[in-house]
């Protein structure tokens, strides 16, 4: 059967390939070259572009493929009351290639005084499209669970309780702004609950002085914190990922280890989760699924341009329904296309193919 809310049965985690006119306006108004008006006006003009193909592949859910940030995190971080720019002694390292060494740091309260930022940001999409206009932005525990520590002011925070609650409290705030400007369909991408099931990562957590135990429950309480104060009718899914940058990753593990913490202790309504490799392990924590929740199977990778047969999409679908109700299922890509303003290692061609696959196999399982 159709749906008629979101997440859709063909729905896609959002970020989209930079095309060259944005990458060339970006660089040339980092060297100062152009204003900040001309890059605004050569983005609005690819944004319409891009949310027209999204139309047209048969996508009921628009984003603006997140052209306007550089990352798909630290961008909505730097917009907080109290975050700033942090340059790292190296970046975050990945399979065989480490990040630009950008970050964030932590220099005063955390809060949210007025609209965020990235509020025009959806109203630029919601003014150029009648299908649903979504906005992507990172869950709470972004600020936190890179593996190299955020630096955080102790003279603001000598207690990390306060640090916790004035972050809640600020995601609270910046979420009802969001939906105060009539967004409906909010996702949280939320890569540290999936990195802890990461043996690995979460070593590299312990080390740092971090309990791996108590963090899922603590992201889990601040995703609750951020979506509650919305409206009735807003969805708020949660994208789960183990790095994306590059096409490559940064961890592995099934979801066993915090399936408690994604189903049962978190609010959102329902999930995007990453399944295109063995490297997310098998459906069998899909059981754990409650009933009126609804989890987005990531069976396509954004990661190579090689197209999935439909054959086994549908394969794979008909595996997770044994753990889970068709009926609560959906598809999508396992990521976005573009976590970060590099991009995936594919063509903008191979990644619309990709997404009016989603298209045609959804409408084949579940109905036009």
């Amino acid at each position: 059967m159709k749906r008629t809310k979101p997440p859709f049965r063909a729905d896609h985690v959002g970020s989209l390939l930079r095309p060259q006119a944005v990458h060339d306006a970006r660089a040339k108004h980092a060297k100062g070259e152009i204003t900040p008006q001309a890059l605004k006006e050569i983005e609005d003009r690819e944004i319409e572009r891009v949310i027209r193909k999204q139309e047209d592949v048969g996508l009921e859910a628009v984003t603006d493929g997140e052209f306007r940030r550089s990352w798909w995190h630290l961008d909505f971080l730097w917009g907080l009351d109290g975050a700033e720019k942090h340059l790292m002694a190296e970046g975050v390292h990945f399979a065989a290639v480490n990040t630009r060494n950008e970050g964030v740091k932590v220099t005063g309260k955390l809060g949210m005084a007025g609209p965020h930022p990235m509020v025009e940001h959806f109203r630029f999409v919601a003014a150029h499209t009648r299908r649903t206009p979504k906005i992507t932005i990172p869950a709470p525990s972004a600020i936190y669970g890179r593996p190299i520590a955020t630096p955080i002011d102790k003279t603001v925070y000598p207690s990390m309780d306060r640090f916790w609650d004035d972050l809640g409290n600020a995601y609270k705030r910046a979420v009802r702004g969001f939906a105060d400007a009539g967004c409906r369909y909010l996702q949280l991408d939320e890569v540290f609950i999936a990195m802890l099931c990461d043996p690995n990562y979460r070593d590299q957590m312990v080390k740092r002085g971090d309990d791996p135990e108590k963090l899922g429950p603590l992201y889990a309480k601040l995703i609750n914190a951020a979506m509650s104060d919305i409206p009735s009718d807003m969805t708020i899914t949660m994208h789960l990922c183990r790095g994306n940058y590059k096409s490559t990753f940064m961890g592995a593990g099934g979801y066993d280890a915090e399936a408690d913490v994604l189903f049962n202790q978190t609010n959102v309504h329902g999930y995007f989760m990453e399944y295109d490799t063995e490297r997310a392990g098998g459906f069998e924590p899909l059981r754990l699924l409650p009933k009126g929740k609804t989890v987005v199977l990531g069976l396509v990778t954004t990661k190579t341009g090689q197209l999935e047969s439909k054959d086994e999409l549908k394969r794979r679908i008909d595996q997770a329904a044994k753990f889970a109700s068709l009926d609560q299922l959906c598809l999508s890509g396992q990521c976005g296309f573009a976590s970060t303003e590099e991009g995936n290692l594919l063509t903008e061609d191979e990644q619309w193919a990709k997404l009016r696959l989603i298209v045609e196999v959804a409408d084949e399982v579940w109905g036009r």
